[in-house]
């Protein structure tokens, strides 16, 4: 068989084995980077080498590891199921091996307390106020945070269960992972800013609001709307503009400098292994102390030599 006559199999097996998201995200890397390459091939005819050929080619195009990583696991699930049906009786994929990590230099951009302080002074609205305070002070994605509703607030304690996939209709969806799935509790603060919009809600409608979305009501907040509200936020207090995402990254970047235990940071931020929690937060503050620690004393030299230079001048 040629191998996009399996690959319209092979969809058909995927879409029932994966999230919407996840799946959709599989087949655009594989139309993107797997499929032009191979098409036209009968899966009987594939050895070693046209893997090979394949992986240098993708080695070329200079992706970041996780894409890397990304498009490998898409094309090895791929094998797996031709191996499965008796199409291919090697995986050639697991035999070459994943890509190999390359040196990357993460650096996100992050508000400090201070600066977020003065970006929420640019919002009015207290639906999007508190939605960011949510991002802020917790380490939410903000599709949990917008799948939210008031039936997962129990006292002060709020279940992380649903997700919203941010492209396409907002479906709701399980969690990105198992540990994403996690119960965090609020402070007095957040719980009342929470109620408050509550009581919103039900001033507005006369029918019980539990089933609502806290950050929308009827309807969850739309991808949008939440960038313009942080776009003109930014725009009217005049401080650098972050991604949605990264107010998560602030949380995280805050609690590893107040010495937060990495355990409980990552638990917090639902991530599947404190592994992950290092290799993305840990190890970049690292190196931007270290960067920092390099620039100030490139300053500090500067200053000495200026004196010294001023001084015999004069």
């Amino acid at each position: 068989m040629l191998f996009e006559e399996v690959y319209e199999e092979y969809k058909i097996y995927a879409q029932n084995r994966h999230k919407k998201q996840g799946f959709d995200t599989l087949i655009q890397n594989f139309n993107l980077h797997i499929l032009p390459y191979f098409k036209g091939i009968k899966l009987i005819d594939l050895k070693i080498q046209d893997f090979l050929n394949w992986q240098d080619n993708i080695y070329n195009l200079n992706f970041s590891n996780n894409y890397n990583r990304n498009i490998y696991q898409a094309f090895n699930s791929f094998v797996k199921y031709c191996i499965l049906n008796s199409y291919l009786s090697i995986n050639y994929l697991e035999q070459i091996g994943t890509f190999k990590k390359k040196i990357e230099h993460k650096e996100h951009n992050v508000y400090n307390l201070f600066e977020y302080k003065k970006y929420r002074k640019g919002i009015d609205n207290l639906i999007y106020k508190y939605f960011f305070d949510l991002l802020f002070y917790y380490g939410l994605r903000s599709g949990e945070a917008m799948a939210l509703k008031f039936n997962d607030l129990n006292g002060f304690y709020l279940h992380i269960g649903t997700s919203i996939c941010r492209r396409g209709n907002r479906e709701i969806n399980t969690p990105k992972t198992k540990n994403s799935d996690r119960i965090i509790k609020l402070n007095l603060i957040m719980y009342f800013k929470l109620l408050i919009l509550k009581c919103m809600y039900v001033k507005n409608n006369t029918v019980c609001v539990n089933d609502y979305f806290i950050f929308g009501g009827k309807k969850p907040l739309s991808p949008t709307s939440i960038n313009r509200y942080k776009h003109n936020a930014c725009e009217k207090v005049c401080i650098k503009e972050i991604t949605v995402h990264e107010f998560r990254h602030s949380y995280a970047t805050r609690m590893i400098r107040k010495k937060k235990p990495i355990d409980i940071v990552s638990k917090s931020l639902g991530h599947s292994s404190v592994a992950i929690t290092l290799d993305v937060y840990v190890h970049q503050e690292k190196r931007q102390t270290s960067c920092l620690f390099s620039h100030t004393l490139i300053q500090n030299f500067n200053k000495v030599l200026q004196s010294i230079i001023t001084h015999f001048i004069v």
